[in-house]
């Protein structure tokens, strides 16, 4: 699943390639991604509008178009927001697609494809106001460690963790704590920080604490600045269909067994924890 850098990439392409064009001839053809409403009122809702702005909430998209109108697109497993020349094939399992107008004279004749092969991806589209009816979650979502670092001081971390008396990667994918952190990144933030993912939070050291809370930062950011991870099924592109590079700065997500490249002592192992694949270096951390 897309997590918060891949999210972030996207919509920084989103910013760069959408904003300020018209969404024309909307087309919806899957039921499953406009299920929490209807295809037709999706296209109705979107026909025409001009996009303002993209924001990203955790792992969550919302454009902002005029007239008050949003629209929230949730990747989930498989999804890809695709902008592409409208003459170009158009991938298997594109659900919606929107004709972008043009910013000017030269702009190419494209379009914007929302591709999801295992349909568990959505898009809603909505009035601002009808947020806590049409899309709740997003009200409920914890600390944006990238759109928000200022709102996570020293104290309030400190007694987050000790709050709790949760294992570490249960807490780190909790979206109501932290949004935007899922398998991938709560793995190689608890290796850069050097703490074991069944670790309980109430048990962290200051010290410790301070290496997880400087960790999600310092990951999050090399990862977004890599444009995201692309792993091995290759589902997650950028909006030019463009894989992440991050992946290749991975220290235990996809190494299970291999020799831990930061310690060299031990190898990774990949357990279950949290309910989910868990990769880390017994060495390492100990």
């Amino acid at each position: 699943m897309p997590e918060l850098p891949e999210v972030e990439t996207v919509r920084r392409g989103l910013a760069e390639r959408v904003v300020g064009r018209r969404l024309l001839d909307v087309s919806a053809t899957g039921t499953r991604t406009a299920r929490r409403t209807s295809t037709r009122q999706l296209i109705d809702t979107l026909e025409g509008v001009t996009v303002q702005s993209v924001e990203r909430y955790g792992k969550y998209l919302v454009l902002h178009g005029d007239d008050e109108v949003r629209a929230m697109i949730h990747l989930r497993m498989s999804g890809q927001l695709l902008v592409a020349p409208r003459a170009s094939p158009r991938p298997p399992h594109t659900h919606v697609t929107a004709r972008l107008g043009a910013h000017g004279v030269s702009d190419p004749d494209e379009e914007l494809r929302f591709v999801d092969p295992r349909t568990f991806g959505e898009v809603v589209a909505y009035r601002a106001g009808s947020e806590a009816d049409v899309v709740p979650e997003l009200g409920r979502l914890g600390w944006d460690p990238l759109r928000e670092p200022e709102a996570m001081n020293w104290p309030r971390w400190r007694r987050l963790l000790a709050g709790r008396r949760r294992q570490l990667k249960a807490l780190l994918l909790d979206q109501h704590v932290i949004a935007g952190l899922g398998n991938i990144y709560s793995d190689e933030v608890l290796h850069r920080a050097r703490l074991r993912p069944q670790r309980r939070s109430d048990e962290v050291s200051a010290p410790q604490a301070r290496r997880l809370l400087d960790a999600i930062s310092s990951v999050l950011e090399a990862a977004v600045a890599a444009g995201g991870s692309t792993l091995g099924d290759a589902q997650y592109v950028d909006v030019e269909g463009r894989a992440g590079r991050y992946q290749l700065q991975h220290r235990v997500v996809g190494h299970a067994g291999q020799w831990c490249l930061s310690c060299g002592r031990a190898r990774v192992r990949r357990v279950v924890s949290a309910g989910r694949s868990t990769s880390f270096c017994p060495w390492c951390q100990r």
